[in-house]
């Protein structure tokens, strides 16, 4: 998640956008899904989604201590993402920009078959800060997605709705790489997603539960799954209008996500509720050296990885 601070750096085109990015359509596209029962979401292993956050960790121990716009941690962390949909399946697209004078990357996977007309979409952002990997901000909503997408291909899901995941730069420096993607389409295809799911933080080590309240549709499926096993949530207000589903938001798509917490403190009310210790910040590592693979809540991230599954077949079907 960004630092809300202003005077953040804009993107400056320097590659089109490929025509899977600015049309939707996708070549050899599976047929269309027959009519029939809704399809339950699976259950998501938080130690696949524990395995992809080791790798991010190797990769910013390999690169600099970090995953960060321009770095060459960040591009590992891309190329490792790419590799694991590819293999799985999906049609992949690398939409190139250039921020602060650094070359970035956003990575779309959009998984054959569905509406096209039709299109959710989920997404989080891969850079960190400089300061350190970034394990729970945002290696945690990265790898959340990612298993997801991986899942959608293990089942051999076949949705309604036409499936696209995305994987953002430059979040930090004030959301440019999906303000970048969403001003890359035409109105029309703008109007063609239906609803884009963001996650960013979410394996925050003294966790909350927190839904945004963007669209009722979308904060209610997600009130649905958490209320299914017993965990009670409140309305997301740190992250408000600082992460990548902004720019979705200012174009007039319906958006929605999960959130963790970060640098807000919780309070008694909280602790009681969610358990973890009050008068600490829900993420006491947020933007520093000291975000790594020991700074994640297991639960959390395990109970937030089966609603981005949840909400992905719910609002996809």
């Amino acid at each position: 998640m960004k630092l809300p601070v202003s005077g953040r750096a804009t993107a400056t085109a320097v590659l089109a956008a490929a025509t899977l990015l600015t049309t939707g359509s996708i070549a050899g596209a599976a047929p269309a899904p027959e009519s029939g029962t809704i399809a339950a979401a699976p259950d998501i292993p938080v130690a696949n989604v524990k395995a992809h956050l080791t790798q991010l960790q190797s990769i910013a121990t390999a690169n600099g201590g970090n995953r960060a716009h321009g770095r060459t941690g960040y591009k590992a962390s891309l190329d490792y993402v790419k590799a694991k949909l590819d293999a799985a399946g999906y049609t992949t697209t690398i939409q190139q920009f250039t921020s602060s004078g650094r070359t970035g990357y956003n990575l779309v996977a959009d998984w054959p078959g569905g509406d096209t007309g039709q299109v959710l979409m989920a997404g989080s952002h891969l850079d960190s800060v400089t300061a350190g990997a970034g394990i729970n901000d945002n290696g945690s909503g990265s790898a959340a997605v990612l298993e997801t997408a991986l899942a959608v291909a293990r089942a051999g899901y076949h949705p309604t709705k036409h499936l696209r995941f995305g994987w953002w730069g430059a979040e930090e420096l004030g959301m440019v790489g999906s303000r970048y993607y969403v001003n890359s389409l035409s109105s029309a295809n703008r109007a063609r997603i239906t609803g884009y799911l963001n996650f960013d933080m979410i394996g925050s080590p003294n966790p909350g539960y927190f839904v945004y309240d963007d669209d009722p549709t979308i904060e209610e499926t997600f009130k649905d799954y958490f209320a299914g096993v017993g965990i009670p949530t409140e309305i997301e207000t740190e992250g408000d209008g600082r992460s990548d589903h902004a720019p979705f938001k200012s174009a007039g798509v319906p958006v929605g996500g999960l959130f963790s917490g970060a640098d807000y403190i919780k309070t008694a009310a909280q602790a009681t509720k969610w358990g973890g210790t009050a008068g600490r910040a829900f993420d006491r590592c947020y933007h520093s050296s000291c975000d790594t693979t020991a700074n994640i809540n297991d639960t959390a991230l395990d109970r937030n990885a089966d609603a981005v599954a949840y909400a992905v077949w719910a609002l996809s079907s």
